[in-house]
């Protein structure tokens, strides 16, 4: 009987390691500057999309990961569960598969296909919940699941301040540094809200007295007065955050940009070498409009979140799938 304790003590112990080890991933990416002649402005690109998963997420699945293993909150047998739009997702099943643990992911149908791949590949599971529902019939499924199942973990990105707290002591930091001017302007997309609260957390601690705002996609009206539908900007997801506090850290109005605009920015910003999806065109036209409002001369950062790989199914592409 005591073997078997030692055997299992050592296996804790290399798990545990394994999880340490997480947050020693070399996680920083470039930013670099970008002269918008629109604006007169210097727009920050901070690429996130050259992550190991092509995605911010990886930043936050990494830190809740090893603080949940850590804490003992996830052991070796614990089936670690988020309901997602994709790209956490793909980042909790690649943390996930690094440390031995088994991840379950509940997607609407209404996700590319190439997001369900990429989590199946890194061993991940995938429960599609109906298109109908959207992300309310996800976290319904896996709410269900959490009380009739035993040993499982949910992320619960929405809410968890680890999410905030990964942006605030890694993304943040990083972005000031590499720019090393005092930013004017910081605009981001919001899905959970952890990477806009996580930076202005950080350039608040700085000091900054930064303009911060949420990029907001709109819908934009054909001459008939009817909805000119582009399929919405993934990840970004009205309503459903725990995360966003304005007052803490003093945002400002959104910045509103119709989507079609923020579908040519991702597809122009790609003809420029930058491999994008469309949340990284809908930040760069935010921030073109942050700027324009505060006029020559100034500074403005974003974040590019992901890479275009997950999105060859969906209207990004259209213009040039057409083609073949």
């Amino acid at each position: 009987m005591g073997r078997q304790e030692a055997v299992m003590g050592r296996s804790q112990s290399r798990f545990i390691e394994r999880a340490s080890w997480l947050l020693r991933l070399p996680l920083e990416t470039p930013t670099i500057p970008f002269e918008d002649v629109r604006s007169g402005c210097t727009l920050w690109l901070k690429l996130d999309y050259l992550l190991p998963s092509g995605c911010t997420k990886d930043r936050m699945a990494t830190n809740i990961v090893a603080y949940a293993i850590a804490s003992g909150e996830v052991s070796p047998s614990t089936v670690v569960v988020e309901a997602s739009s994709g790209s956490t997702s793909i980042a909790l099943s690649m943390v996930c598969a690094t440390v031995g643990v088994p991840f379950r992911a509940y997607m609407p149908k209404t996700v590319s296909g190439e997001r369900v791949l990429m989590i199946r590949r890194l061993g991940g599971d995938v429960v599609l919940t109906p298109a109908g529902q959207g992300m309310d019939g996800a976290i319904a499924a896996l709410l269900h699941d959490s009380g009739t199942e035993a040993d499982l973990y949910a992320a619960r990105q929405f809410e968890n301040p680890r999410n905030v707290f990964a942006h605030q002591h890694s993304t943040g930091p990083e972005l000031i540094q590499q720019v090393g001017v005092r930013l004017d302007g910081f605009v981001a997309g919001v899905g959970t809200g952890g990477t806009l609260m996580g930076v202005a957390h950080a350039l608040r601690d700085h000091g900054y007295d930064t303009i911060i705002a949420r990029a907001m996609p709109t819908a934009t009206f054909t001459a008939e007065g009817d909805p000119e539908v582009v399929g919405g900007i993934p990840g970004i997801v009205e309503g459903m955050s725990r995360l966003i506090d304005p007052d803490a850290v003093g945002l400002e109005d959104p910045v509103l940009v119709p989507e079609p605009e923020a579908m040519a920015t991702a597809r122009e910003f790609g003809r420029r070498g930058l491999g994008i999806g469309p949340s990284s065109g809908l930040n760069i036209a935010a921030a073109r409009r942050l700027a324009a409002r505060l006029g020559p001369g100034h500074h403005v950062g974003t974040i590019l979140p992901d890479r275009m790989e997950r999105y060859f199914s969906t209207a990004l592409f259209d213009d040039v799938t057409a083609e073949l």
